[in-house]
């Protein structure tokens, strides 16, 4: 972009980061780009300062725009590589008599952590009644569809396959045409609750913590601070899982060994 489509692209941020009370900052400026300029296409908008005019008096696109800054993209079973070596895992996990607590952070519409819930239990070799899972997010409508634990097959997201890791998705799933309803005994196992990963508080002893796919959105200044988080919330030897196409940063690389590198699954040290 030119210097003056830059500072209208600035100001709009700075009005975003105000008005909305959405931290901006936290984000890379590619990622806010890209969600930005899909709102504008969708209203017929060219340029960023008109489409501030538009936020400016318009209530129902500021809503829209927040929902599309949210990091929203998720599925079930999302990269199945990976989830064959984190079946792995939570088999040695549960071996022990004693409760496993597993992070989802940031878990969005909750496919992921009733993917967990759904892994324990399909397979026999995990003790999934000793599995305490949390899912969290900074978004409070995205948590609420996610208790709901409903979702509907669009021409872009077909759930059936999604779910094809399992050796039968009927026990854990209810289909009804295009819409699926995760059963009661998944949703138990799961809980969830609003999170700031970048300012909340660590938890503590959890034995996995999947953060998968936010680092590729989040501005690099941000990245260590989101480690720290997930280092100081995990017990002495527990499990971090990361996005296929996401790396350590470099100064966290002496808190995690890699234990399935190609799956991005390390343990702390």
């Amino acid at each position: 972009m030119n210097r003056t489509e830059e500072r209208a692209f600035n100001r709009l941020l700075a009005f975003i980061q105000e008005e909305l009370e959405f931290e901006s900052g936290f984000y890379n400026n590619a990622y806010l780009d890209r969600r930005i300029t899909a709102r504008m296409r969708r209203t017929d908008h060219d340029d960023y300062q008109e489409y501030q005019r538009l936020l400016e008096r318009d209530d129902s696109e500021r809503e829209a725009l927040l929902d599309s800054l949210s990091i929203n993209v998720t599925g079930f079973f999302r990269n199945p590589d990976a989830w064959e070596k984190l079946r792995l895992i939570l088999r040695e996990l549960t071996e022990a008599n004693r409760t496993v607590n597993v992070w989802s952070a940031p878990c969005a519409d909750g496919r992921e952590p009733y993917s967990v819930a759904m892994l324990a239990r399909d397979d026999p070799e995990i003790a999934a009644e000793r599995l305490n899972i949390l899912g969290t997010d900074i978004n409070p409508e995205i948590l609420d569809v996610a208790r709901t634990g409903v979702f509907k097959t669009s021409q872009t997201t077909d759930i059936a396959d999604e779910l094809e890791p399992l050796t039968e998705y009927e026990p854990y799933v209810e289909q009804e045409e295009t819409q699926f309803t995760v059963k009661d005994t998944i949703k138990r196992m799961v809980t969830f609750e609003q999170h700031d990963l970048i300012r909340g508080d660590p938890k503590r002893n959890f034995d996995l913590v999947l953060c998968r796919n936010l680092l590729i959105y989040i501005d690099s200044s941000y990245k260590t601070p989101i480690f720290e988080t997930i280092r100081d919330s995990l017990g002495d030897g527990g499990y971090l899982m990361i996005g296929m196409t996401e790396t350590l940063p470099t100064d966290c690389r002496e808190s995690f060994e890699p234990i399935y590198k190609r799956q991005r699954i390390y343990r702390r040290t």
